[in-house]
């Protein structure tokens, strides 16, 4: 297997991994951007919805922040760093 094929997860894939959830379960797909912050040991991301799809995001009770937050932090501790995921409208 060559380093192309290799797909790492890197703070860049964690965003794309991200924003690709939040794109499909948003309606303005365009007002969808995902900024991190990395250090040693842990990923921060900030999700930033339109202000009508910040419920969409969170879902009925917060389940869907914690759905996403918990994919996040199982492709972020294979690369051994903690995470952490907020959401912003």
């Amino acid at each position: 297997m060559s380093d192309e094929e290799t797909t790492e997860p890197t703070p860049h894939n964690l965003q794309e991994l991200i924003q690709y959830i939040a794109k499909a379960l948003v309606d303005d797909e365009n007002n969808v951007t995902v900024k991190s912050v990395e250090s040693e040991t842990s990923v921060i991301l900030e999700l930033h919805v339109a202000k009508e799809d910040v419920g969409k995001v969170i879902g009925k009770g917060g389940q869907t922040a914690k759905a996403l937050r918990k994919i996040l932090s199982a492709a972020a501790t294979k690369h051994n760093k903690k995470s952490l995921l907020q959401i912003v409208e």
